[in-house]
């Protein structure tokens, strides 16, 4: 759901000239990762959000973020913080610059990673269809990336791990937005009840862009539980991206029967 709007995107239309294979792999490498990889845990929220990491109760989880996420300083040091996470838990060794792409692939809980996916499914065809599937892997993960550096340049000294894909789908958002502005999007509005409504996608996505610069202004992961400047920092990277690296480029009109966008028709 996009912050304070009570709105739900689930499809467009925006028909494409494939079926969207990389979307797909995507979302199930996210998927994979949280069920099968990820310790399972009671509240990640209370393992992220404490300063001191002696308060978390679950250790192990804990250590699992520490190792697999971002932590600011380290970035910024350029090196692993090392000692006890918690008593008799010690840091597990990391590679601090590999940390910048598997945090992207972790998620805080199943409404983090549903919401994540939700945009990447509805939004992610379309881009994808563009830039075609290599580019789309490099748009994807570069845009991931330089949110998370946003995050880091304004949480510097920091030791509280960051995960998600929120980001890199920021950045989906922003390169859609530059490239179809006007197509129509299916998005379910309310808070209790939700009746389904067409909004053209400069609003949807608007929307969440003042959402996050707004709302979540001044709340970052360790007070209010979301990185915020990283989403605004991902979604400005797409803006950014998606004509140089020829997503501006409109294609031709397809010979054969193209494959309507969104979670109606696809799979």
């Amino acid at each position: 759901m996009i912050p304070g709007t009570g709105l739900i995107p689930i499809h467009d239309e925006n028909p494409t000239h494939g079926k969207p294979v990389t979307t797909i792999t995507l979302i199930a490498l996210n998927v994979l990762a949280f069920l099968v990889f990820q310790p399972q845990f009671g509240s990640t929220r209370d393992c992220l959000r404490s300063d001191v990491a002696c308060q978390i109760d679950n250790c192990e989880v804990s250590q699992f973020f520490f190792k697999w996420g971002i932590v600011p300083v380290e970035i910024v040091q350029g090196e692993q913080l090392t000692g006890e996470i918690c008593a008799g838990v010690e840091t597990e060794p990391k590679s601090v610059m590999l940390s910048l792409l598997t945090s992207m692939f972790l998620h805080g809980g199943f409404l983090h990673l549903a919401g994540n996916m939700l945009f990447l499914w509805v939004f992610g065809n379309n881009i994808e269809d563009r830039l075609k599937p290599v580019k789309f892997v490099l748009f994807y993960l570069v845009t991931g990336v330089i949110a998370s550096l946003a995050h880091v340049f304004f949480n510097a000294s920091s030791q509280v791990p960051t995960i998600g894909a929120s980001g890199a789908v920021a950045g989906v958002l922003g390169g859609y937005i530059l490239l179809f502005p006007r197509a129509m999007v299916h998005t379910l509005v309310g808070f209790i009840l939700f009746f389904r409504v067409r909004l053209p996608a400069i609003t949807v996505l608007g929307l969440w862009f003042v959402s996050q610069f707004f709302i979540g202004g001044g709340q970052q992961l360790g007070e209010g539980g979301v990185a915020w400047v990283a989403h605004v920092g991902g979604f400005l990277a797409g803006m950014a991206l998606i004509h140089l690296m020829g997503g501006g480029r409109a294609r031709p009109s397809p010979a054969q029967p193209v494959y309507p966008s969104g979670p109606f028709g696809v799979l």
